[in-house]
């Protein structure tokens, strides 16, 4: 059952819109998907404050600023398919979902977290997420895989891998956070239809690094 606004969700909303978070899209999205069904069951008293929370595996929960951060970048257009590489509790695949994606290839190094995160999405978004393991930063995890309209890279990588903007299709559009996990930087990659990339910096993000592991070809 899809989720009905609450005052908490209209003041969670109003208190990102304090921090700076102005995209209408967005914070609708935000409003709409409860934060505190992602967050693990210890920390869902924080789920509406602009934190980072922990999850399974030592990974974490990025903060809602950061979050939308990288979503605007995105600029998500209805009806695309989307790549993210880095599930987590699943929290991001449902504002994708609710920003309008037809549908979201999500990759997981952790099976425990890819679990959870299958759990955490309502029955209706279920069939539009496929949730996998494997290892999103080694070429041969999505070797063959279609072009996506969208590729979001959810934690700090040293730089964006070629295999990934090579999975981008035209007009297509790739959003990582590049650097230290301390003091990265967002830099969105677009590729035009003649097929050139073009890489733009944008803002600085504090968030932590994608774990590379053992490849799984899907």
């Amino acid at each position: 059952m899809m989720h009905e606004g609450s005052i908490e969700d209209a003041a969670f909303v109003m208190a990102l819109r304090g921090r700076g978070v102005r995209d209408t899209d967005t914070l609708r999205a935000m409003e709409r998907v409860p934060r505190e069904r992602f967050a693990p069951a210890r920390h869902r008293d924080l789920a509406r404050r602009d934190l980072a929370l922990p999850l399974a595996c030592g990974q974490t929960m990025t903060a809602p600023t950061t979050v939308a951060a990288m979503l605007k970048a995105l600029a998500l257009r209805p009806g695309a398919r989307i790549l993210e590489i880095g599930t987590g509790s699943g929290y991001v695949t449902a504002l994708l979902l609710r920003l309008g994606a037809a549908h979201v290839h999500s990759v997981e190094r952790y099976a425990t977290l890819a679990d959870e995160a299958r759990d955490n999405l309502v029955p209706e978004d279920r069939p539009l997420a496929e949730i996998t393991v494997g290892d999103g930063l080694h070429p041969a995890t999505l070797r063959g895989a279609e072009p996506f309209d969208r590729i979001l890279l959810n934690g700090t990588v040293s730089a964006i891998p070629d295999h990934l903007g090579d999975l981008l299709g035209p007009g297509g559009r790739l959003v990582a956070p590049v650097g230290r996990p301390e003091a990265a930087g967002l830099v969105t990659w677009t590729r035009g239809q003649d097929g050139t990339l073009d890489a733009r910096p944008g803002a600085a993000v504090r968030l932590a690094p994608l774990t590379p592991g053992r490849a799984r070809v899907l």
